[in-house]
């Protein structure tokens, strides 16, 4: 019996639907060398009018602005918000030093120490108040530090103590008439004393161990050194922050 073979792969001929996969192929390629063509001359003849007729919208906004400032409620606006800002710039001027200042940091019990454009001098430990409790028959005190903005407003150079009624009572002592030489007391307060407000002081101490601690009855307590720097750093009328 014949054997009859059967060529699955005639010449010249490939695969049932590979001439459409071929077809498509060579369309695809085209497809694309069109794209890489026509997508610039879309850009240049159609994106760039529509951008520029943008920026004549933009301009004109513009322009409807300027023409707005011109109008007498919004000059009238204007001219209050500026007479505002004058105030308020004065104001805050009036709160900036321009002279040395102290800063007295009563948490930390730290003093910095600036000069009239704000760069630091000097800093180091002092003593605040310590905000213990004393009661007398007729009054009761808490000594503490008062906060915010002093000023300095005066200078002592070897000051006297003038001890008031507290420093008595706190010792269990009669308390003597104003003027009785038992108030005046020397040599406690250091070689300097720059006094502020309420009788509260800038001053030395016998002391320095407290120096960094809150001990005192209100005023502010500094080592020999620092206080000479601070006192003749400062003049009359300068700002001493505390807080």
């Amino acid at each position: 019996m014949d054997t009859q073979k059967i060529d699955l792969m005639p010449s010249g001929k490939g695969l049932p639907g590979q001439d459409k996969h071929i077809c498509w192929g060579r369309r695809g390629k085209i497809i694309g060398w069109i794209a890489v063509i026509f997508i610039p001359f879309l850009i240049v003849f159609y994106l760039t009018p529509l951008m520029l007729q943008w920026g004549k919208r933009t301009f004109k906004t513009v322009e409807t602005d300027s023409v707005l400032l011109e109008k007498p409620v919004v000059k009238k606006t204007i001219r209050k918000m500026k007479s505002e800002i004058v105030r308020l710039e004065g104001k805050l001027d009036r709160y900036l030093p321009h002279s040395p200042y102290l800063v007295v940091n009563t948490t930390r019990n730290r003093f910095y120490l600036y000069d009239r454009k704000g760069k630091l001098m000097r800093e180091g430990f002092c003593s605040s108040g310590s905000y213990t409790k004393l009661v007398s028959e007729e009054r009761t005190w808490i000594f503490k530090t008062p906060k915010g903005r002093m000023r300095v407003l005066s200078k002592t150079e070897n000051p006297v103590w003038t001890k008031p009624d507290w420093a008595f009572i706190e010792e269990g002592l009669p308390v003597p008439k104003a003027g009785d030489p038992a108030r005046y007391e020397r040599g406690v307060l250091g070689d300097y004393a720059l006094r502020m407000a309420d009788g509260y002081l800038l001053h030395g101490t016998l002391y320095k161990r407290f120096l960094g601690m809150p001990v005192t009855h209100g005023c502010v307590r500094f080592g020999d050194e620092d206080l000479e720097k601070v006192y003749h750093t400062l003049p009359v009328g300068a700002y001493v922050y505390i807080y």
